[in-house]
């Protein structure tokens, strides 16, 4: 088997295994706060173990605003999943290119294409579909909350961005750390079961810490279009495995809002890419 097909399925796995993310957090029975700080403490111990020898440390300004660019998604991914559905929580999350678009002639000095105002103005009429259902105050605010995360996930793409010969998993790991801090206090309130400990075990050590390592040694023997379509299984399964194993079923706007921001971000990406 060629690198180059090992790296295809690799990929794959990598976005299956962060799919499985909203199952296992549904399924973990225990404070938000304090699963993402227990999967993030598991994560970065993981992480460290696997990079061991390839990882020096130098925080910058840029790099600190990455790591709390991770730690804001994480945070607030783990605590939408929990309020609203798991579908809205992945696909809001994936509107993070808009506030890319936005942000970036600020922060980097990159100019925003005519294409990109249209991808913005699609993106945000896809969001609106998401609050068209019957959400309860939970739900709504599960909503707000995972806007927030593709807000946290542009900051952090933003940050690396920023940095021209810092290491991705340094930033993880660091963001994991700050992540695991945030989630200290509410670790102690409540214990989780037996099978909560399994999926703990399973969000930490696998879904975030292994699974990066298979993307790192992925994305450098794949092209940047090759990545982005096998990626965007992610949100695509996220809500398919919490149906059928949590019977959770997104509403019918979120379902139409879902599909317009999927088909906005790729098309998107593959833009992207050939414009290159």
């Amino acid at each position: 088997m060629s690198d180059k097909t090992k790296a295809i399925l690799l990929m794959a796995t990598t976005a299956l295994m962060w799919s499985s993310g909203g199952l296992a957090i549904k399924l973990v029975q225990w404070n938000p706060m304090a699963i993402t700080g227990v999967r993030s403490a598991l994560a970065a111990a993981t992480l460290a173990i696997l990079f061991r020898g390839r990882i020096t440390f130098k925080p910058s300004r840029v790099q600190w605003a990455a790591a709390a660019g991770y730690a804001g998604l994480l945070v607030t991914n783990v605590v939408a999943t929990k309020l609203t559905t798991s579908a809205n929580a992945i696909l809001l999350a994936y509107t993070a290119p808009v506030y890319v678009a936005l942000l970036a002639p600020w922060l980097l000095k990159e100019k925003t294409r005519r294409a990109d105002w249209i991808f913005i103005t699609v993106t945000v009429g896809g969001m609106v579909l998401f609050f068209l259902d019957r959400l309860s105050p939970t739900g709504l605010w599960g909503n707000i909350i995972a806007i927030t995360t593709g807000v946290s996930y542009a900051v952090f793409t933003l940050c690396m961005r920023a940095q021209k010969d810092a290491s991705p998993v340094e930033s993880v790991i660091m963001g994991h750390g700050l992540t695991a801090l945030c989630g200290l206090p509410f670790m102690f309130a409540t214990m989780p079961s037996v099978e909560s400990w399994a999926g703990l075990l399973y969000l930490g050590i696998l879904q975030q810490g292994v699974s990066l390592a298979l993307y790192v040694w992925a994305i450098k023997r794949l092209g940047a279009l090759e990545a982005i379509l096998i990626m965007m299984l992610e949100p695509i399964f996220n809500p398919v495995l919490v149906a059928l194993g949590y019977g959770e079923l997104p509403g019918a706007w979120a379902v139409a809002g879902g599909a317009v921001v999927i088909t906005a971000v790729t098309l998107r990406g593959i833009a992207g890419v050939v414009r290159r």
